[in-house]
Parts: C-alpha cells; structure tokens; sequence
C-alpha cells in the first residue's frame, strides 16, 4: 500500500505541471517554471500553449522537459492544424507533444479517419514524445474509451492521456481502469500513460498510482510510463511533503 508521502513523492517525479488558461501570459509562464522546481525536487515536465515553448525551454534546466499542446482543446478533424501545432513546437525547442484525439470524429464511426490522423501526427511529431489525449469524459462508454486508446497505441502514442481538463468530466478512475487495460493487452513495454484533469490532491494521485502499478507493475510508475497532468495537485504535493495541511496550501495556476 502506497503512504501518502510515497504517493507524494511519486506524484511530484511524474507531474506535467501545466497552465493552458486563454489568458495566459509571458509572466504566467515565468512563475510556472520557477514553480517547477521545488525545494523537494522538479516536475517531470511543464506543459503550456506551443506559443510559449522558446520561453519555458529558456527557464528551464534540460532535466525538465517542455511539452506543448496541439490540435488543443477542442480536438477536431483537422491535420493541417495539428501539424503546424506540432511543427511550431518542435522548432521552439520542445520535448513532448500533447494532442487531442478527433474524439468526436470516432463517436461519429470515423474509425479509419481517426487513424489516419493519428498516423500523420506520429510521422510529424517524431523524435519528441508523443501523448495522445482521448478526452475520455466525452467518449463515455468503456468501449469506446478502449478503441480510442487501442487507435492512439496503433499509430505509435508513447502515451495515452485521459482529458484536456477543458470539458465537464476529466480524469475518473474507471476510464484510467480501461486505459490501462489495453495498455497492458497491447503488450508494448514502453507505451505510458497520464491521468490529467481534476487531480487535485495526493489521496487522488495515489489512487491512479496504485491502479497503474497493478495493472503495468510498480516499475512502470516513473516518469516515463506515467504522467499526471495538473495544475493545483503541485499545491497538495508540497503541503504532504512539508507535513502540512492540505488545507494550508492556497492557489494555482
């Protein structure tokens, strides 16, 4: 059984600490990277909007990698955008793409279309990291929460990552229990995967860390299998870490 202070610990090596807001600013960017590295050590990686990957990538030591997001949020059918997205990254210096899966596409039975996105995505995307992001919240039904991970697996995703965190139902376990799943059928040791949107403590995190380690075996929770992605968990992190309260940690980005 994971302690809370493992589970911390463990949370903190794996987070994407990320600030994707419209609004967001050159200065939003700066404090999230100066957020990043913690006086209980770094992020895994920060993820922010492609426009600001020069910046991030300049704050930065090489140890904490820079991921961006592409066909983002809205996930539609549309190569020409998700390839500028993933061009404009790479040639900012980024490590990891982030792009959503045309899940309305797939509800529709656009199957072959899905993957024929995905294809290109993986071609184009190639060396950098690539996390495919199902939106499961919005695909709703186990099965095809399973296709959409098996289509992203297939065309070559190094991970599989559950939401934006822009729609009304992000990350929940049982999607997370299905995703792993065909992780685990697929067969490909490398192949990760990251929990992302509404994980705002460590008793969440250590939830999905334990399912993980059941389903891919304790090895796999390390930063390159396993992600989260989030924003205010970095506040519950600190707070175990430092034997407070979670209720004495404030804010977010």
């Amino acid at each position: 059984m994971t302690t809370l202070e493992q589970a911390a610990r463990l949370a903190l090596q794996c987070l994407d600490l990320t600030s994707l807001n419209d609004g967001d600013t050159r200065s939003d960017i700066e404090a999230l990277c100066r957020r990043a590295q913690t006086a209980h050590g770094s992020v895994a990686a920060v993820c922010v909007w492609p426009r600001f990957v020069a910046q991030a990538r300049s704050l930065l030591p090489q140890t904490i990698k820079v991921a961006a997001v592409a066909d983002f949020p809205d996930g539609e059918l549309n190569v020409a955008r998700a390839l500028a997205d993933i061009e404009a990254i790479a040639q900012a210096g980024g490590d990891e793409v982030d792009v959503v899966l045309p899940y309305k596409a797939l509800i529709a039975g656009e199957g072959s279309e899905v993957a024929e996105f995905l294809s290109e995505v993986r071609h184009a995307s190639r060396p950098l990291t690539l996390k495919v992001i199902i939106e499961s919240g919005e695909l709703k039904t186990p099965e095809l929460i399973a296709e959409a991970t098996r289509l992203a697996l297939m065309a070559g995703a190094d991970f599989v990552k559950t939401s934006t965190g822009k729609t009304p139902v992000s990350a929940t376990l049982e999607a997370a229990a299905v995703m792993l799943h065909e992780i685990q059928a697929s067969g490909l040791a490398n192949a990760g995967f990251k929990a992302s949107g509404g994980i705002r403590t460590v008793a969440d995190a250590a939830a999905y860390i334990e399912l993980a380690a059941a389903k891919l075996g304790a090895d796999a929770v390390q930063p390159g299998r396993f992600r989260f992605g989030a924003s205010g968990l970095l506040n519950d992190i600190e707070a175990q870490l430092s034997g407070q309260s979670a209720a004495a940690s404030t804010g977010s980005y």
